[in-house]
């Protein structure tokens, strides 16, 4: 999140820097993605990923003595050992992106309706905001089956300090185009807290009411190792093998992996697990959430942080 507030206001992402965006007390509004699963929901700011990407994120800590390298080091054995995972994605296109997928109508189910999956999730209590109200039915769905090697949603341009995920993220867009600007100095994860307040307010280009998605079907492992290491300046997103949309709502179908269906995947929002399937990752605590279906809205302009200017 720092690091795309500063390489927006084309500052170096350092401590310093980012001190002084607090200092002025410039203010810019967020939007917030609304994560749901039955009655359960969880806010997210950064991201959220399924397949690939999330396999490195969580997957990776075991080797989290290395430092960050341990994520170029997964992503390597990943890449060589890829996964491929069945499943579908459905979601509402941005103005000009209609085209992408085919078109659907979009069923609910009751909020009190939970499958049997969702039962086992973490039981939580419903208290004060509980995400859009937004009539998803009135709107054009579109659909992409499987198999996948990665669902990629993200808010904000950057999702680290050397990675640009989403180049196009809030900003004017009629496609995709790799952004030129290289990285910069890295900025302790944790500084987040003292950088990131949280209220209501309205009007920035960080809150244009839609998430990035970068998505993976099939591709070489070469074509996939290449495109990998041209995600420091975000042009991996004009490889013929990425779809790169924004969208206005988003839902998730994850099923198993295609090369072992007894084994499933994680769903990974804002580098935590609030999902995973049969036979994965195993953390010390229960998931948020079944790995099944979720949903996930956006509110525009909910959230409020310090800016550089």
């Amino acid at each position: 999140m720092v690091k795309s507030l500063l390489h927006a206001a084309g500052e170096p992402c350092c401590v310093s820097n980012a001190i002084l965006a607090v200092i002025r007390g410039y203010k810019h509004s967020l939007d917030v993605a609304t994560i749901s699963q039955g009655k359960t929901r969880f806010f997210s700011v950064l991201m959220l990923a399924w397949g690939l990407i999330a396999d490195i994120d969580i997957e990776s800590e075991k080797y989290r003595w290395m430092g960050s390298a341990r994520l170029d080091f997964y992503a390597i054995q990943r890449i060589f050992h890829l996964r491929h995972y069945n499943g579908r994605i459905c979601f509402v296109p941005a103005p000009g992106f209609e085209d992408y997928g085919e078109p659907m109508s979009y069923h609910s189910k009751p909020t009190d309706e939970e499958s049997p999956k969702q039962e086992e999730s973490l039981k939580t209590q419903q208290h004060g905001y509980l995400g859009s109200d937004v009539e998803l039915e009135d709107m054009h769905w579109r659909t992409i089956s499987g198999p996948f090697v990665s669902v990629w949603l993200h808010n904000v341009p950057w999702g680290s300090e050397d990675v640009m995920a989403a180049p196009n993220a809030k900003s004017n867009f009629s496609s995709p185009n790799a952004a030129d600007e290289k990285v910069e100095e890295q900025i302790p994860a944790m500084f987040l807290l003292f950088c990131l307040i949280l209220t209501i307010f309205t009007g920035s280009k960080f809150s244009d009411g839609y998430l990035d998605l970068i998505m993976v079907k099939g591709l070489p492992k070469l074509a996939l190792l290449s495109m990998m290491s041209n995600m420091n300046d975000g042009s991996h997103v004009e490889s013929p093998y990425v779809t790169y949309i924004k969208v206005k709502a988003f839902i998730l179908e994850p099923g198993t992996q295609v090369e072992d269906p007894t084994k499933e995947g994680i769903i990974d929002s804002d580098g935590e697990v609030i999902a995973r399937g049969n036979v994965t990752y195993k953390g010390n605590q229960k998931p948020l959430m079944a790995y099944d279906k979720v949903q996930i809205t956006v509110d525009q302009g909910l959230a409020t942080l310090f800016a550089p200017k």
